[in-house]
């Protein structure tokens, strides 16, 4: 005991123990720590073909670096990709939306003019100019496992944040200055995913520290089940709303009263043949 006592007195005994436990601790956390989602290796070679991808089809509008273009009077021909990272490109070009067919308010979602390994290493080449979001991974899209509860809380979500452009079912909807906002019904789970926190066009971005990761996964989880929801009430008219109300109450309701006006019209006592 009196030989313990003495070493712990050493002027190392502190130095020993803290090393110690740093690297029990270290351990520990190593062991129990949450693995972050692994996203799919990019390599060299997708970067170096991206970037061929990327001069044949995307630098005559943003640049053979990717630094944008700027017409005489100072307006955006194309703008600068460097920062918007992968989750941009992959929504853009999966979508569609790109290449740009003919300049617009909006870029419309059309056949797609890449392949999946295209557009892949599109953004790999995209991603490797500056740090900016990644594709998202399953911590946004994993929506097999959630409960009830979980789409509860992605409709409040949804209602919240997004029912002024989309629609309360996600049927899209028109906005000022002839832009709109799309049909997101059949959106893929990652689409939707990016398309929140990159925040394309007018739609705002949602990073992580407004709607967490599990809110987005919920938010998706919710639209998903409204493709399987059944219109309640009738024919949906496309579920837009008050719009398609006012429609058929004016072609059927007024239309109606027109035509038995001028049928009362060719019938009337004065207008008969004697």
């Amino acid at each position: 005991m009196r030989k313990l006592s003495t070493r712990r007195r050493h002027p190392l005994a502190g130095l020993l123990v803290l090393l110690t436990g740093l690297v029990v601790a270290g351990g520990l956390y190593a062991a129990f720590a949450p693995k972050p989602a692994e996203a799919e290796a990019v390599t060299s070679r997708d970067i170096e073909a991206g970037r061929d991808l990327f001069i044949i089809g995307c630098a005559s509008c943003h640049g053979t670096n990717a630094e944008g273009i700027e017409t005489q009077r100072g307006n955006v021909y194309g703008p600068s990709l460097i920062g918007v990272g992968a989750a941009s490109v992959d929504f853009q070009v999966g979508t569609g939306r790109m290449p740009l067919a003919q300049a617009g308010v909006q870029a419309p979602d059309k056949r797609l003019a890449y392949s999946e390994e295209e557009t892949r290493q599109l953004a790999a080449y995209v991603a490797s100019l500056a740090p900016g979001p990644a594709i998202p991974g399953e911590e946004y899209t994993d929506i097999d496992d959630a409960d009830v509860d979980d789409i509860r809380e992605g409709g409040e979500l949804f209602r919240t944040n997004c029912t002024a452009c989309h629609n309360s079912v996600g049927a899209g909807g028109a906005m000022p200055g002839g832009k709109y906002a799309p049909d997101i019904r059949d959106v893929t789970p990652v689409h939707m995913a990016e398309a929140m926190i990159t925040g394309p066009q007018q739609m705002p971005v949602f990073s992580d520290e407004v709607i967490s990761p599990e809110e987005k996964r919920n938010i998706i989880a919710y639209v998903d089940q409204l493709n399987s929801q059944p219109e309640y009430g009738g024919f949906g008219g496309g579920s837009l709303g008050p719009v398609v109300d006012g429609m058929f109450t004016f072609v059927i309701g007024i239309g109606g009263l027109v035509g038995f006006a001028i049928w009362i019209g060719a019938h009337g006592a004065r207008v008969k043949k004697r």
